[in-house]
């Protein structure tokens, strides 16, 4: 979780230098600043990240009152926009949101998510998803666009609905631990379309029914990361490769899902290390990146 520290002033430097600590020290599916990225972003990316890191843990890990701690943190945040950040992660981002002129509404929705989490653990309908996305997922992929000189609406469109589809592969991703943390994030509405029960689920009642259920989640994510797709040639360089790294990543564990039989019940599906790297590969080559035509 980001340090609470407030004592004492901290340089610039020296909070650049915590990010980097922060975002380089946690492992995730691909690295947060790869070496793709261009060495002069790369502290602003670190910036990003400590922000993004340090809500979600609030939300997700922290003892006590989480709203409060939510709360606590948008007052910091907006420190940053009245130049009066403490923090050393806010201290970094002050002047990345200085430098790259990033308005406050994707990380203060990004509060808003973890609020969220908080409140509800179950959605009704797919839209209320992906009314959840819109705070949790999406705002990731407009502060990146920033961070690259890209500010448009149309660009920030096709961003979307790859970050949906990112959040939405994450959450047939991990089922199984989201049902032990008492979330479901698979729209009620379309479990009992399907003749799946909460009770099913908590119980680990896995059968044709749900395998179908699972199967029309999966094509429906692979649609959206093909409605994303258009935003890979909309950009330059290597936010290029980085985006077609994290497509590629995105179906290829949903083709993993597939694999198992749809069985996210018992089994995370996830990547080997090979399978990791012939992706990064296959990123670099001037291919397109293949999604299958929904059924």
């Amino acid at each position: 979780m980001i340090s609470e520290r407030t004592a004492g002033p901290c340089s610039l430097t020296e909070a650049y230098a915590y990010c980097q600590r922060l975002a380089t020290s946690h492992y995730e599916n691909f690295s947060v600043a790869s070496w793709l990225l261009p060495r002069v972003l790369r502290p602003h990316v670190y910036a990003v990240y400590a922000y993004c890191r340090g809500v979600d843990d609030l939300g997700d890990e922290a003892e006590g009152d989480r709203l409060a701690l939510l709360d606590d943190w948008e007052t910091e945040l907006r420190r940053c926009y009245n130049g009066s950040a403490r923090q050393p992660a806010f201290v970094a981002l002050q002047e990345t949101v200085r430098r790259f002129d990033i308005p406050p509404e994707p990380f203060l929705r990004l509060v808003e998510a973890n609020r969220m989490d908080q409140r509800v653990n179950r959605y009704r309908t797919f839209a209320d998803l992906l009314a959840y996305c819109e705070n949790s997922a999406n705002p990731v992929g407009h502060l990146v666009l920033y961070l690259f000189g890209y500010r448009d609406a149309e660009r920030q469109r096709l961003s979307d609905a790859t970050c949906t589809a990112l959040q939405l592969t994450n959450f047939w991703q991990d089922v199984r631990r989201d049902l032990d943390k008492g979330r479901i994030y698979i729209p009620l509405e379309e479990m009992e379309r399907f003749g799946c029960s909460e009770d099913g689920l908590l119980e680990g009642r896995f059968d044709e029914r749900f395998r179908d259920l699972m199967a029309f989640q999966v094509e429906r994510t692979r649609e959206l990361f093909r409605q994303g797709l258009p935003l890979i040639p909309a950009v330059r360089g290597r936010l290029r490769l980085d985006l077609r790294l994290f497509s590629l990543g995105g179906l290829a564990v949903l083709d993993a899902i597939e694999e198992i039989g749809h069985d996210v019940l018992h089994r995370r599906p996830k990547l080997s290390r090979a399978r990791k790297s012939w992706l990064a590969v296959r990123a670099l080559l001037p291919l397109s990146v293949p999604v299958r035509k929904t059924k």
